[in-house]
């Protein structure tokens, strides 16, 4: 797992007639409420932010998704405005998925879209509820990698950028964030399980450098771990399409209307 690093936390520029149109509400579930934010028109979608990523750092995709979507995102517990919780896990955030689904009111299933971790989450929702997505957008996540992405080599690495996330977090510590990218590796390493389970459209975004573009480091071995990920997965489930876009893990962040583009364009049929 990547984390990523300088993301614009400021909700953006909004007009009093936007405000007008976002619904507001809590879901509260395991001891956490769950801060949900609902507008814009069209065909239903829900948006699933990942580790150390909130809906407010996503507000342009979202702004930009709810010219012609209901857009449904929030912030996963310990992120953003949700509460703290006295567990951070893969299936912890799981569960705060499936309780936002269980509380919205669509008049269809709609298409989930995950980033990163979000990603992870969403093919596990999908795996388990699969009435209730019509397909599914993956953003640079949920990929089955052959071995994991951390080793004992990047963990010092590693534990110096957690520490440096965990600075600008209200609730999750290093210790939280170092625990979860060893957690989501074991996730991915199993996670083609879960894709053979699901019979809706997939389309996954992936980077072509999610761990930068440097030729020295880690770097190479990650971006090429990620890419033969991808290829893997596309080997096992042909039906899924995918978008290869030269950029690292932050695309989503400063390639926003591309990103819009390809959810809004490229998700057909098997």
């Amino acid at each position: 797992m990547t984390l990523t690093q300088g993301k614009p936390r400021s909700m953006g520029r909004m007009t009093m007639r936007d405000r007008s149109r976002i619904q507001c509400f809590t879901v509260r579930h395991d001891g956490v409420s769950i801060l949900v934010s609902r507008g814009g028109r069209g065909r239903s979608l829900v948006l699933c932010p990942g580790l150390n990523c909130t809906q407010a750092d996503l507000h342009e995709l979202v702004s930009l998704l709810r010219r012609d979507h209901d857009v449904v995102t929030f912030d996963l517990r310990g992120h953003g405005l949700s509460s703290p919780a006295g567990r951070y896990s893969f299936d912890a955030f799981l569960g705060d998925l499936v309780a936002v689904m269980a509380e919205l009111d669509l008049p269809s299933a709609p298409l989930l879209v995950g980033y990163s971790l979000g990603a992870d989450l969403a093919v596990h929702y999908a795996a388990e509820h699969p009435d209730n997505a019509a397909g599914l957008v993956l953003v640079d996540g949920a990929n089955p990698l052959q071995e994991p992405f951390l080793t004992d080599a990047d963990l010092a690495e590693f534990q110096v950028m957690a520490e440096a996330e965990a600075a600008r977090h209200a609730w999750l510590t290093a210790e939280d964030i170092v625990g979860l990218g060893l957690e989501t590796d074991l996730v991915r390493g199993e996670i083609l399980d879960r894709y053979r389970r699901i019979d809706v459209p997939v389309h996954v975004i992936a980077y072509t450098a999610i761990a930068g573009d440097s030729t020295e480091g880690r770097a190479p071995r990650h971006n090429r771990l990620w890419r033969s990920g991808v290829e893997r997965l596309v080997r096992e489930r042909p039906c899924i399409s995918v978008d290869w876009i030269n950029a690292d893990h932050r695309l989503v962040f400063t390639h926003a209307p591309d990103i819009a583009e390809i959810i809004r364009s490229r998700l057909a049929p098997c």
